[in-house]
This record gives structure tokens, C-alpha cells and sequence, in this order.
């Protein structure tokens, strides 16, 4: 597995100095569902929506600082939310988590434990090395299952080719599927490095367990 290069702008370090993130590439099988996996999500959301008001979402100190960083570099976090942050409410609201694939769900289960925002790629669609940078008006990016996505002003994750990930979506391009086999997931902590390891940690335990992840490398 070839490792990619993270490389962090000038422009994301003048808006939030004390960002640090980890990246974990690893080899895995993905699914198009895990039975246990789903009992562990739906205990952890029950939980999560009987201790947590909707109003003190935003306050989560790994929310607040992604939120942060949105308005230093001009864009309204109200109104294009981080993805933790919005899959907080969703479950404090007792929408529930959406059930899209072992891999998605397991990063789901992550951000919505921690409140990172966290990317996770098929290796094999990233062409070259990755630098995290800002969206320029008009910039090119089909998020997710929402169609183009204004990404100017927020934080942006780019190949060779364009934009892979913000913290709000990632792209169509790079996205996981059913065939995904290798895997790149970035914990993104605008809140610096406390929290960072033990929800790699967590990661990793819950990689193995659900989505057999083998050559694990950080």
C-alpha cells in the first residue's frame, strides 16, 4: 500500500494554528451491513440522545473549534454545518443514524463519539499526494448524495485532480463503495491534539473488528 503525503496550507494554519490530525491507511472489507456493528451504533445513539440537548451541540469542544475555523475563513457553520455537528442533531432530534455501508457507518460511529469530522477515502481513487487547503468560489465539488456543493471558504482536502473532503462532505469521486479494499480515514482535529489518539485508537479497534483491517499504517 503506497503512503500518501499530507501536506497542511498556510492559509488553514493562519485560521487555526492549533489544527493536528491522523490518517489511517489500512487494507479492509467493507459490507453492506454489520448486525453487531448496528447494536453498538444504536446503544451508543440512545445514550447520546438521552444526555445531550440539541443547544449544546455546537458547544462540543471538537464542534466548537471546527466551527470556528469556518467563520475565520468567512463561512457561515449554521448554514453549512461540519458532519459531526449534523450527525449529532440528527440523533439528539431521534432521526437516528443513516445505515449506508460497515465502513461509513463505522466512521459515523467515530465522528459521532469524538465530534471530529472525519474523512474517509478509497486509496485507489486519490491520484497523487493531498493538501488541505481552502475552497475557491466556483471550485468544483459534487458532494456526496447533495449534488455541487459551495466549498469556498471551508477547508478542503485536494489531489491532483481537485477536492476530496471538507468537513461538511467529501467527494463522489473518492468516495467509499462496496468495492472499496483500501481504505484512507483522516481524523481532523481543529481542536489541536488532545482527543486526537484515543479516537484513533477507537478507530482502529473498531476498523478490526467490523471491517477485518490488516497493514494498518498511521
Amino acid at each position: 500500500m503506497r503512503n500518501i503525503e499530507i501536506t497542511i496550507s498556510d492559509e488553514i494554519l493562519a485560521a487555526c494554528s492549533s489544527f493536528r490530525f491522523i490518517a489511517i491507511e489500512c487494507e479492509v472489507k467493507n459490507s453492506p451491513h454489520n448486525n453487531e456493528l448496528w447494536q453498538e451504533i444504536d446503544a451508543f445513539c440512545t445514550h447520546f440522545a438521552a444526555n445531550n440537548m440539541l443547544e449544546d451541540i455546537n458547544k462540543r469542544p471538537t464542534i466548537f473549534a471546527t466551527r470556528q475555523t469556518y467563520k475565520k475563513l468567512g463561512k457561515d457553520p449554521n448554514r453549512y454545518r461540519p458532519s459531526a455537528e449534523a450527525l449529532c442533531r440528527r440523533v439528539v432530534r431521534g432521526l437516528g443514524l443513516y445505515r449506508i455501508d460497515t465502513l461509513v457507518d463505522v466512521i459515523n460511529l467515530v465522528s459521532l463519539k469524538t465530534g471530529y469530522s472525519i474523512g474517509g477515502f478509497d486509496i485507489d481513487k486519490i491520484q497523487g499526494n493531498l493538501v488541505l487547503g481552502v475552497g475557491k468560489a466556483d471550485e468544483k465539488f459534487e458532494a456526496i448524495g447533495r449534488g455541487f456543493l459551495n466549498i469556498e471558504g471551508l477547508p478542503v482536502y485536494r489531489d491532483e485532480i481537485g477536492g476530496i473532503g471538507t468537513p461538511t462532505s467529501d467527494e463522489e469521486r473518492t468516495k467509499i463503495t462496496a468495492e472499496t479494499t483500501r481504505l484512507l480515514m483522516i481524523i481532523n482535529g481543529y481542536s489541536g491534539e488532545e482527543g486526537l489518539q484515543e479516537a484513533t485508537n477507537f478507530s482502529i479497534d473498531l476498523l478490526k473488528k467490523y471491517a477485518g483491517a490488516k497493514e494498518i499504517k498511521l
